[in-house]
């Protein structure tokens, strides 16, 4: 099936994926805003990107649980995504390098982009219905 949809939506139907993967990652590093010594990190899209088109699959990647109360990454949606950690502009004293402004922007410009492209695959399953029903 993931072929089929590959052909009628193109390249969409991928990035809408990793984008909603990239929105979980974006809003983890929001929820902890305010945890001290968390790491805010994120997606390289472009990367990532390439490599889905390429048809590579991606290695899963498993983080060291410092705790037993820890999450781990295969639990969360983007366990199957690189995360890298981002650099902050301006560290904070608590360790945190979530800055919330860089973060909503990111975010938002994500979530724009998967509208965009659920646009674009919306204006083609309309241009097939219309095929099919013959108008």
């Amino acid at each position: 099936m993931p072929l089929v949809a590959d052909k009628i939506f193109g390249i969409h139907a991928q990035a809408m994926m990793l984008r909603s993967q990239r929105a979980e990652v974006l809003a983890a590093n929001l929820a902890n805003a305010d945890t001290p010594g968390y790491k805010a990190r994120d997606v390289d899209f472009s990367q990532i990107f390439a490599t889905a088109q390429g048809g590579q699959t991606l290695a899963p990647v498993h983080l060291k649980l410092g705790s037993a109360g820890h999450i781990s990454s295969h639990q969360r949606g983007a366990g199957s995504l690189p995360l890298h950690y981002r650099n902050p502009m301006q560290p904070s004293l608590d360790g945190n390098t979530v800055e919330t402004q860089v973060e909503q922007a990111a975010f938002t410009q994500n979530a724009l982009r998967y509208q965009a492209s659920l646009r674009f695959a919306e204006g083609r399953a309309g241009s097939l219905l219309t095929a099919i029903r013959g108008e």
